[in-house]
């Protein structure tokens, strides 16, 4: 696509109301908006896929948080990946493919130093926004480094059909891991997690007290837990992890539509003579790991060791139905709009 071919306007997601609760499709105004031409230094990219993330429901509260929150009437952001239609950057060509951080809209404007190329021959450009991006880095930075998973462990990871669970309990197996147990919202993702992802044992958490579920799961306990849901998993983990045992607590999908605060966990006094080490995890500490995972990553995408599957929704008129499915439980793996 030439410079001239750009469209003067794009459509592009503006918060139109902060969500009590759940978010609502009233919530969201898709309008049309300037696509403004790059000056010195900046790239105009046409997006080809957007991401929805669970990160994403924070930054819709007015609220101090390791990440600005979005403002209401204002365009909305987040990962995306496209082509470059016109550059007015150095190393940056028409036609180049991008991973940046402007997405919810079809247009972007964006500083050279904010894009990073992708190659759309190592992998489908969509990959870059789960298995081979930020999902995937924080699956693989929060399994290795904060969790320091050893040969040999028993591991648990909770929202495991999601686009880092999912991936966490594959890496965990390939890095030999001795047991891999996941919980899941529905019958078919746990049939998903044991069938095509490897887990040794799964449970669908709607099924009864997720501690009984756990126990039965894992006899003899757990040595690593991976938290993306928070509430009664992070209580039953706790209760299940060994001495020393340890949780990297990467999400809290459970407690983030809550206007009550949350009921647990109640047993955290367990850590203490467990000398259990609970630590939280943010992607962006890790982007120094970066060239390790995309290229061990990639290498067990092409063996077929390593499944990275998506849910994609077509349109970017439905992608604010695609983040409030995401927040229901609505994908398998990394959920992606198409444009």
């Amino acid at each position: 696509m030439a410079e001239q071919d750009v469209p003067t306007t794009g459509r592009e997601w503006h918060l139109a109301a902060r969500p009590q609760g759940w978010p609502t499709p009233d919530d969201f105004v898709l309008v049309e908006a300037p696509v403004r031409q790059p000056e010195a230094g900046e790239i105009l990219v046409r997006n080809a896929f957007l991401s929805v993330d669970p990160y994403m429901r924070g930054r819709m509260n007015d609220v101090k948080s390791y990440i600005p929150p979005f403002q209401v009437g204002q365009v909305m952001d987040g990962g995306a990946v496209g082509y470059v239609v016109a550059s007015a950057a150095e190393g940056f060509e028409v036609g180049d493919a991008v991973l940046h951080g402007l997405g919810w809209r079809e247009y972007a404007t964006v500083g050279a130093a904010h894009a990073v190329k992708v190659d759309p021959e190592l992998a489908p450009l969509s990959a870059y926004l789960g298995v081979l991006g930020m999902p995937g880095l924080t699956a693989y930075a929060g399994l290795l480094e904060v969790g320091a998973l050893k040969e040999g462990d028993t591991v648990f990871v909770s929202g495991a059909a999601g686009a880092v669970g999912s991936l966490v309990g594959q890496i965990a197996r390939l890095k030999g891991a001795k047991r891999v147990i996941g919980s899941a919202g529905s019958a078919e993702k746990v049939a998903k997690l044991v069938d095509e992802y490897g887990f040794d044992a799964a449970f669908n958490y709607k099924d009864g007290p997720v501690r009984d579920l756990l126990a039965e799961a894992a006899p003899d306990g757990i040595d690593l837990y991976f938290d993306n849901v928070g509430g009664d998993h992070l209580e039953a983990a706790i209760g299940a992890l060994g001495v020393k045992g340890r949780a990297v607590l990467c999400g809290a999908i459970a407690q983030y539509n809550d206007t009550e605060p949350p009921v647990g966990p109640r047993n955290l006094a367990l850590a203490i003579g467990k000398r259990l080490r609970l630590e939280g995890l943010l992607v962006g500490d890790h982007y120094g790991l970066q060239p390790q995972f995309v290229a061990e990553t990639a290498g067990w995408l092409r063996s077929g060791e390593l499944k990275g599957d998506e849910t994609v929704v077509e349109g970017i008129e439905n992608a604010g139905d695609a983040f409030i499915g995401l927040l229901r439980g609505a994908n398998t793996g990394k959920m992606v709009v198409r444009l």
